[in-house]
């Protein structure tokens, strides 16, 4: 009677094959999304660090801004999603304020994609 009481306390604890291949599955898919997201996001990083430096050198002129902004896209290798034309130039209280906005599809596997809207301005 005591050996009885003393294996069904010790029962068997741990985790069932299904249990790690339900893990490891949204694991994979988790690591998915980030390994495809993150380009995206240095991507925009990189536009609004380009909009702030080209608001704060002091470009006068709409002409002026989009061509330093296209200098900067030819060095930066990772500005692909917007070009000069899409960015939005205007002046508040005597600076000069650039704003830009983009849409970003990411395919995840071949019917599912991921719809990520950017949108930032100069500081």
């Amino acid at each position: 009677m005591r050996v009885q009481r003393q294996s069904a306390r010790c029962g068997q604890r741990g985790i069932t094959l299904f249990g790690l291949l339900f893990w490891a599955i949204v694991v994979g898919f988790v690591a998915l999304i980030v390994m495809k997201v993150l380009p995206t996001m240095n991507e925009y990083f990189t536009i609004q660090k380009a909009v702030n430096k080209i608001a704060q050198e002091g470009g006068t002129t709409v002409p002026e801004i989009r061509a330093a902004f296209e200098r900067t896209k030819d060095i930066e290798y990772s500005i692909s999603s917007i070009s000069a034309k899409d960015l939005k130039i205007t002046k508040e209280n005597d600076k000069v304020v650039i704003s830009f906005a983009y849409d970003k599809e990411i395919e995840l596997m071949s019917p599912v994609f991921l719809l990520i809207k950017y949108e930032g301005r100069s500081k």
